[in-house]
């Protein structure tokens, strides 16, 4: 277990990288770096999912999009392989990214290529680790982003892209995503139900 110092010391370098990103969001009336309030709320999901998770989890959790900014969706071709191409060399930029930073403070290579491995969620559904990372995503997506995302799409599409996320949970990732359903708008309140009961 490394110290709780060099963790620390992580957090900020990832923080302070993804504070380049040109999209902001406003919280609590400050507009801040959007990939920096995403770290921060992976960070606050892993806490509430996995208050037990390993250290190298929790770097994992908070650079899962790490300078996600400097890879453009335009840069790949818009239809469904441009878009898992893209993502792939998301997944493959945010492990290289998080392991530059981790070797500034003295992280051992074998775990500079665990976090590798939960970054790109290797393994989901057969690593507990891996598995919780894509929990988290799926939580702050439904917490944070869902409902303005939702308001953009048709009910078909909101049901297809909420079923999909939810064949990608584990039971516990199921058990606080329903914990979110009541706080949702009335529309995707009831979608979100016909998604995942498939009525």
């Amino acid at each position: 277990m490394v110290s709780e110092n060099r963790l620390q010391a992580v957090y900020d370098l990832i923080d302070a990288t993804n504070a380049d990103d040109p999209v902001s969001v406003e919280v609590g009336g400050v507009a801040r770096p959007y990939a920096v309030v995403y770290g921060e709320r992976m960070t606050e999901r892993l806490a509430k999912l996995a208050p037990e998770a390993s250290d190298l989890l929790k770097i994992a959790v908070r650079a899962q999009h790490v300078r996600r900014f400097d890879i453009a969706r335009s840069t790949y071709p818009m239809d469904k392989v441009g878009y898992y191409a893209w993502r792939n060399a998301l997944k493959v930029h945010h492990a290289e990214v998080v392991g530059k930073l981790m070797v500034e403070v003295g992280y051992p290579q074998a775990d500079i290529d665990r976090v590798g491995q939960l970054v790109r969620k290797e393994r989901i559904k057969r690593d507990p680790e891996a598995q919780t990372v894509e929990d988290c995503a799926s939580l702050v997506f439904l917490e944070h982003e869902y409902a303005a995302f939702g308001a953009k799409y048709t009910d078909e599409k909101v049901i297809d892209i909420v079923a999909k996320t939810w064949a990608k949970m584990s039971d516990a990732g199921h058990a606080q995503a329903l914990e979110l359903v009541p706080l949702l708008p009335e529309r995707l309140q009831t979608l979100t139900v016909k998604a995942v009961t498939g009525a």
